[in-house]
């Protein structure tokens, strides 16, 4: 458990001080969004903050502690800084904290892959040198905690508000700072030119249910689980994966803050764990994290604020299991690509062609972070702050053109193509309906390819029908940056996809087509494509 970052305490009186995640070196969310801020004191005495040296001055009106909390929301302030904050009780006792920033705050979560650190990265010296270059930059992290009930506050702090240095952001394996965080922050710095604050609280080998509010819970009917059963697991390390502990404990005491957006890398932990309910749990986490901040911070946080997540990379090579591909399609709320209409004001780093088998970390930890943090820093280019032109997702199907003896995968976009003769599957069925893990599934090789389409064989179905194709549907379907299928500057790859041709009957009223026929699949059943 770190220090406490609060700032001096001129004269302690009755307890008086900031919450534990505000301190010297703080970044507070700019305009147009008002930053929060708030802390303990005596019951029924008056509390003003003061915004001063900087570029403007200011004072919030005077606020009353309340059951020993007294909370303000300052004037709208653009970005930039320093300031001091200072906080007077009773126009006698006053705290101070200095060197802090206005920019926008960035929430970084999940399981050990953010907590994954920087000095664990490739090329680790390298990135560690750049921390004096960035002192715009600032980081802070929650200390590991876990509470059967909703805390106000955090029970501890890792790292206070800091300006970052190579020891902070190195430290020990999966102990200090998260390297995905930082270099988000690091990039988005660079394109933005302001202040970034980066609030990172996240913990290995945990699964989605733990981090999410008993009422995101109850909407996918997981109330009622109430652990992540491991067989000889003592019971003292069930604790961190028990419903709710970590949203009690590391996120809801975080609520009153005003954030721009959050990042999200997690799923491991639930490819053999409630994985046929993450298409719920993980969206419906996302839903209950945006309404909880945007009421707790008065409005401020907005009710959608952006959430970027990276997609699973891989595990193990050789593996026939279908967790990690079922996470990596869940994840996307069943939609294979983000933003969509599930999952509003969201963007996805593909990672499945990160894969290291050579990581002394274990396999499910690759070293390569850096073109993870790159492509979430795309994605919140073009989502959370709306830069056109900005290239943030890999290449996805809207067509697929039937033929006798192939079929044709047309793509929203220009593409970049090597030969593979098992990345995409078909699925041969003589019957009219959807697919599954059970069916017979079968490597289509590319035959060719075009600036934006694929055509891939299905002669190996002999005289069945070809009722459904995937791509990339392995735990690890390819090797390191040598996935088939990328944007045309080949810097982006294509994310997986399982498509059925068939409908449920229960799901139509119309007739299907016949087999065989040439035209487009009848894939109504997939919202986004037909």
């Amino acid at each position: 458990m770190g220090q406490h970052p609060c700032g001096t305490l001129s004269t302690p009186y009755g307890g008086f001080r900031f919450a534990s995640y505000y301190g010297d070196h703080m970044v507070l969310q700019k305009a147009p969004e008002r930053a929060v801020l708030w802390g303990y004191g005596p019951d029924d005495a008056e509390v003003t903050v003061f915004l001063s040296g900087g570029p403007v001055t200011n004072k919030t009106p005077a606020v009353s502690v309340a059951a020993g909390i007294w909370r303000v929301t300052l004037v709208s302030t653009e970005a930039g800084g320093p300031y001091n904050v200072t906080a007077v009780l009773q126009n006698n006792h006053s705290i101070t904290l200095t060197d802090v920033l206005f920019g926008d705050v960035w929430l970084c979560g999940g399981q050990s892959n953010m907590a994954f650190t920087t000095s664990q990265v490739f090329n680790a010296s390298e990135e560690l040198g750049l921390a004096s270059k960035f002192p715009q930059v600032r980081i802070f992290m929650a200390a590991l905690e876990q509470s059967y009930t909703e805390l106000t506050d955090l029970a501890g702090v890792e790292v206070p508000w800091s300006v970052p240095t190579a020891e902070l952001l190195g430290g020990g394996d999966f102990k200090h700072y998260s390297a995905v965080c930082w270099m988000f922050g690091r990039h988005l710095y660079k394109t933005l030119k302001y202040p970034i604050g980066l609030v990172t609280s996240c913990w290995g080998g945990t699964p989605v249910e733990a981090w999410s509010s008993p009422r995101a819970l109850q909407h996918c009917d997981l109330d009622r689980i109430k652990g992540f059963p491991m067989p000889h697991t003592p019971p003292m390390y069930l604790s961190k994966r028990t419903n709710s502990v970590l949203w009690n404990a590391m996120i809801h005491p975080l609520l009153n803050m005003t954030i721009k957006g959050a990042i999200w890398y997690q799923g491991e932990a639930n490819a053999e764990y409630n994985q046929k309910k993450y298409s719920c749990s993980f969206p419906s986490m996302i839903d209950d994290w945006r309404m909880a901040f945007h009421q707790s911070s008065a409005g401020q946080t907005a009710p959608d604020f952006p959430f970027g997540f990276v997609q699973l990379s891989t595990y193990r090579k050789a593996s026939l299991s279908e967790g990690f591909p079922n996470i990596r399609w869940h994840q996307t709320g069943d939609y294979g690509f983000a933003p969509n209409l599930r999952m509003r004001n969201t963007f996805m780093a593909v990672a499945m062609d990160l894969g290291d088998t050579m990581s002394p970390y274990g396999s499910i930890h690759p070293r390569d972070k850096q073109d993870v943090a790159y492509r979430l820093s795309l994605g919140a280019r073009a989502v959370a702050y709306g830069e056109e032109g900005v290239s943030f997702q890999g290449p996805f199907p809207n067509r697929i053109l039937v033929s006798d003896q192939y079929l044709n995968i047309i793509y929203a976009q220009r593409i970049s193509v090597t030969q593979s003769k098992d990345i995409f599957q078909i699925c041969c069925s003589g019957v009219r309906a959807p697919c599954n893990a059970l069916s017979l599934w079968i490597p289509a090789p590319i035959l060719q390819w075009s600036v934006s389409a694929v055509q891939v064989s299905t002669a190996n179905c002999f005289m069945n029908d070809v009722a459904g194709l995937r791509y990339a549907w392995r735990d690890w379907p390819c090797d390191f940056k040598a996935c088939p299928i990328n944007s045309a500057d080949g810097v982006l790859p294509a994310p997986p996809f399982t498509l059925n041709r068939w409908l449920a009957r229960s799901e139509t009223s119309t007739p299907l087509p016949s087999p065989r026929q040439e035209g487009v699949w009848n894939m109504a059943n997939i919202p986004h494509l037909f």
